[in-house]
């Protein structure tokens, strides 16, 4: 059996907003009034009140960690009065995750704003890296005792958002689309199949390289102040496309992987761990990416059945940081066969492992998901360990909980 580091994380992942319910005072929470496709959030799945019965779970199962986020909009409702109340919340939250032996991984910004920072000009607004920095002095006032801190979710799918926002704001783009992987992979992988884009154009615009640049600044003054702050090891997430060339693609796929990947993993040189999140995997010939065309074995959200992207993922990214240690922060699929989960992750995990035997540095597995949840304007594609009752909110472990935590009590799959 690979022999892993100790204090390996096994783990889930969440993000606020898709699990917390009624962020009244955030910019998606405006958005999902007026975009057309959009569901509601609502009360998601009421994790705000219940999050000590999540965690809960994952610890019963075996698992040792718990990746969540903490809400901006919530802690600075309006601009510059911190929510004193709010703050504490999150910090029983930590109390908790430690209460259980769930390593704590706090996410400090997972896409969503406070609508009057979005209203400011968000991150592209003047004032943007004093404002966030300001909240990230609050916010570690409650982490001096977190192991791992991320400061952004995605910055290169954040990028590919506010692209896209401003593209549909012009009226250029048609119905807004999910910021995450898959979705993101979906409309570039389903062509032109109406039932898997739902009338949704089929390529979301690439992300503003200076837009990531501007992130990557904001990134950099959040990191020294979690560093100056407390003891956590900080990074970012980056969501890896796991791309690979075509015949003849071979120089398109250096420039799509700059703009859409590279560009993050460079600015993570510094940092005390790269968070890498795959779903899968998309070809590029010398014209660009190259749909992915319907399939059986498709994902729920029209994305190719990779689970051999992890592996691309991990390698990649180790690679281009120059050997930062790499965290798994998201990876899983949207099905609503647990089997095929279970077969998906212990195929994802099979490559992790192979990566580790090569010699690089994984800290720990973050499945995403924790839970069946929001998914950022849609409520159909499940993700979770955890399957939730959106009436009366009875959470209901599937099978692949209690094999994920199998595998993490053994410290790895079995020969």
């Amino acid at each position: 059996m690979t022999q892993l580091r100790p204090g390996f994380l096994w783990g889930a992942a969440t993000a606020p907003h898709q699990i917390e319910g009624n962020n009244v005072n955030s910019d998606w929470w405006a958005r999902e009034g007026f975009m057309p496709g959009m569901e509601r959030s609502g009360d998601a799945v009421d994790s705000y009140h219940r999050y000590r019965e999540d965690m809960t779970l994952l610890a019963e199962a075996g698992l040792n960690s718990y990746r969540f986020g903490i809400e901006w909009a919530r802690i600075e409702p309006v601009p510059g009065a911190f929510s004193r109340a709010e703050l504490a919340h999150y910090r029983r939250m930590i109390d908790t995750a430690l209460e259980l032996r769930l390593s704590p991984v706090v996410t400090l910004n997972h896409f969503t704003l406070p609508k009057w920072f979005a209203d400011e000009g968000g991150w592209l607004g003047e004032q943007a890296i004093d404002r966030f920095t300001a909240y990230v002095r609050e916010a570690t006032t409650i982490l001096g005792d977190v192991p791992w801190v991320a400061t952004l979710n995605e910055p290169n799918m954040l990028a590919m958002m506010i692209t896209a926002m401003r593209a549909f704001m012009s009226g250029d783009l048609g119905e807004w689309q999910s910021p995450t992987v898959e979705a993101d992979a979906a409309g570039d992988a389903a062509g032109d199949s109406e039932e898997l884009t739902a009338g949704r154009p089929s390529v979301l615009p690439p992300p503003d390289p200076e837009i990531g640049r501007k992130l990557a600044e904001v990134h950099a003054a959040a990191r020294e102040i979690v560093r100056e702050r407390t003891d956590a090891g900080v990074g970012w997430t980056v969501a890896n496309g796991a791309y690979y060339a075509l015949p003849g693609g071979e120089q398109k796929l250096e420039e799509i992987r700059y703009i859409r990947e590279d560009l993050y993993l460079e600015a993570a040189r510094g940092d005390d761990f790269i968070g890498v999140q795959s779903y899968s995997s998309q070809g590029v010939d010398e014209n660009g990416l190259v749909p992915h065309p319907p399939h059986p074995d498709n994902t729920l959200v029209g994305t190719a059945y990779r689970p051999d992207s992890l592996e691309t993922a991990i390698r990649h990214s180790w690679e281009v940081t120059g050997g930062v240690p790499v965290m798994v922060t998201e990876n899983g699929i949207a099905t609503a066969d647990d089997e095929r989960r279970i077969a998906y992750t212990g195929a994802a995990l099979r490559g992790l492992l192979a990566a580790v035997d090569d010699g690089i540095d994984v800290r720990g597995y973050l499945h995403w998901t924790a839970l069946d949840n929001y998914e950022w304007g849609h409520w159909e594609p499940t993700f979770g360990l955890i399957a939730v009752d959106r009436q009366t909110f009875e959470r209901k472990p599937k099978p692949s909980l209690g094999w994920l935590g199998d595998v993490a009590r053994r410290g790895g799959l079995p020969d």
